[in-house]
């Protein structure tokens, strides 16, 4: 059992990561309590009385979660109701800082619109943002950036950072079925949402890859601008067509040799025998290349609730022991505006299928 102060938590949104995340928390309290002396004390969601798997006993229950960031016998809120860069969730966020609390959170969208902000505001306060489970869900890609790498010049990330496309993209490959057929598939699996434009369209990826970039280069994310594009529209007859290639959403960033930083999301042709080509279904894979370091690729699950939540955990576990760092790895003051390369010295190479 830890000795450690104890470190209290408050969770605003229970659905599927948050509720895993609780359930950890009150029914695997005696593991966690060898790494840490946690106590969930309040949690915020529409409906109290949906069953989620943990008993509520003890916990206060907010439908506001503005008021539960509020409260002033906590340490640390966890933000887990998702949704888009300027909704509630932001200002839970920005209100827990506020507060004085630290605030782990999963939302891709949120830091990566408002990320340089949020970190500010907690650099200025002593406090952590911290965020792991944002990138490639149970992949400690932040922490290897951030920690493990910390002394490499990186030159490029190459990752697969959507379950969701990869999935789709494999299925079709492998089963021979259409893009409709395999998302349905995918849909069915809980791979994707029933609205899936927010994946199929590159954007999660690129909000993923923003964050990364901030992360390797230095540079203030920014997801507006970079070349997207997504896999919405993709025929089996456009995966059928690529001998000894198979198709990848892949999200890259390379630092250029003039400093610029090119990012970009789009499918990608990869070799059957490359090592990203072999992600197969709802997994992730990140690539960084750096000096000294060379090339170090990580795979894992990409999403679900057990993934998200580990990372979670992580995070909670990491700042009850007082590891409080800058976000981006730098004090976010120092993060600079993101210089794209110019269109001239632009390159690609594109694969062309003709029916005549």
């Amino acid at each position: 059992m830890s000795t450690a102060k104890q470190f209290r938590l408050a969770i605003a949104g229970l659905g599927t990561v948050g509720a895993e995340v609780a359930r950890q928390l009150v029914g695997n309290h005696a593991q966690l309590a060898k790494r840490a002396n946690l106590r969930l004390v309040a949690v915020a969601a529409r409906n109290k009385n949906k069953d989620r798997g943990f008993a509520m006993d003890g916990l206060e229950f907010h439908s506001d979660p503005i008021a539960l960031a509020k409260r002033d016998d906590i340490d640390g809120v966890v933000e887990l109701i998702g949704g888009d860069a300027n909704g509630i969730a932001r200002e839970v966020a920005e209100t827990a800082l506020a507060n004085g609390h630290h605030v782990i959170t999963a939302n891709k969208a949120l830091l990566a619109h408002h990320g340089k902000q949020l970190a500010e505001m907690a650099e200025g306060k002593g406090l952590a943002l911290a965020a792991e489970a944002a990138v490639a869900g149970g992949i400690p890609v932040i922490k290897v950036i951030k920690e493990s790498l910390a002394a490499n010049q990186i030159s490029r990330i190459t990752a697969i950072l959507n379950g969701t496309c990869n999935y789709v993209l494999s299925t079709m490959q492998h089963a021979g079925c259409s893009f409709e057929v395999a998302l349905k598939q995918a849909q069915q699996l809980g791979y994707a949402e029933a609205d899936p434009s927010f994946d199929i369209k590159g954007l999660d990826a690129a909000h993923k890859l923003a964050l990364l970039a901030s992360l390797a280069f230095g540079i203030i994310p920014d997801p507006a601008g970079m070349a997207v594009a997504g896999i919405d529209g993709m025929s089996l007859a456009d995966v059928q067509s690529l001998e000894g290639h198979t198709l990848r959403l892949l999200a890259e960033a390379e630092r250029q040799a003039d400093g610029a930083v090119l990012c970009r999301v789009a499918p990608v042709m990869l070799p059957l025998e490359a090592e990203l080509a072999k992600i197969d279904g709802p997994l992730n894979a990140v690539t960084i290349s750096g000096d000294p370091i060379g090339a170090v690729t990580i795979t894992g699950p990409g999403a679900g609730a057990g993934a998200t939540a580990s990372a979670v955990l992580g995070d909670v576990i990491d700042v009850a022991q007082g590891h409080i760092a800058p976000f981006f790895g730098v004090p976010a003051k120092q993060l600079k505006p993101a210089r794209p390369p110019k269109t001239s010295t632009a390159s690609h190479a594109y694969f062309i299928r003709l029916h005549v």
